[in-house]
């Protein structure tokens, strides 16, 4: 019988290494509900779950399944190798690994980075710097997502018109096909929409352009919290990196040099409904504590 018709059935053999499941002792007639924490993806909910429900009585055992939960959840996220990116104004951003993926809320608020979830959206600027502090990361910041930009930029694949240059960089979700941010596995029935782009060394990195907009720290025109502080110079890496003019090309939008976004935060890519306004190299802003539907983040390492 199929495992999934089968219901609740006697799988497992327990047995305490205590000794008190002997007979007539306390536990002799237990009954034990085995989890595999390796394949079975309601295990950890089950296990978080626990944790939360035994903290008051028992908090070092909360504290050593969460941290067991917390282990798993981290060895299970997808990243991808950024290679070595020059920019055109001369700047080396170094290899670094990326979320092949948005962030998706996984159990115990523990950001995710997998195909089968939804980004993890209504969340704000900081937030999302602790989310990705808390799995050993940090938020992507601006110069790392102008790398994976120029990368994309500069492969034949990325292209409409299959060279580049030629139509269009891909846009992802972005024609209103959609109406909320979807798992990184959906595939939109209109070709115009695909999701994913090749890097130079071959990896593929999906959501960048449309689905859901990304916050960035802002290590170009930022502070220590990634916040801007200052306006936009004309050569400001932010705004010369793209090649070509924005709305055009599938570049969405970026703002004029001398934009003064001081006190706000970083958002690139575009959302499900944005129409030529997303795309890799779209910029825009946010305050440090907007919270939306169509904002999420992606996580570095």
């Amino acid at each position: 019988m199929n495992n999934q018709e089968q219901g609740l059935y006697e799988k497992f053999a327990v047995r305490r290494t205590d000794g008190r499941d002997a007979q007539g002792e306390k536990h002799e007639h237990c009954r034990y509900f085995v989890l595999d924490l390796d394949h079975d993806k309601h295990a950890l909910p089950a296990i978080a779950a626990y944790a939360d429900s035994c903290k008051d009585e028992f908090p070092q055992l909360a504290a050593d399944l969460r941290a067991k939960a917390l282990a798993k959840l981290v060895a299970d996220n997808e990243f991808i190798t950024v290679p070595d990116v020059t920019l055109p104004n001369g700047t080396v951003v170094p290899s670094f690994k990326v979320g092949k993926y948005l962030c998706s809320r996984g159990p115990m608020d523990v950001a995710q980075i997998n195909a089968t979830a939804a980004p993890w959206v209504h969340v704000d600027h900081n937030e999302a710097r602790e989310a990705c502090k808390a799995i050993g990361g940090q938020l992507i910041t601006e110069l790392q997502a102008l790398a994976i930009a120029y990368d994309i930029a500069r492969q034949d694949v990325n292209w409409t018109g299959g060279t580049i240059g030629e139509g269009a960089i891909y846009q992802g979700l972005h024609l209103g096909t959609f109406s909320s941010a979807q798992a990184g596995n959906v595939v939109s029935p209109n070709s115009n929409e695909r999701r994913w782009h090749q890097l130079s060394n071959g990896q593929h990195i999906f959501d960048c352009a449309g689905n859901a907009f990304t916050w960035i720290f802002d290590n170009v025109q930022g502070d220590d919290a990634g916040i801007v502080t200052s306006e936009f110079s004309a050569d400001s890496p932010s705004l010369t990196t793209a090649p070509h003019p924005r709305l055009k090309k599938g570049m969405g939008w970026r703002p004029e040099a001398g934009a003064d976004w001081s006190g706000d935060a970083l958002v690139r890519g575009g959302c499900w409904d944005v129409g030529d306004y997303a795309g890799v190299f779209r910029l825009g802003l946010g305050s440090p504590d907007y919270r939306s539907v169509d904002v999420g983040f992606r996580c570095t390492t």
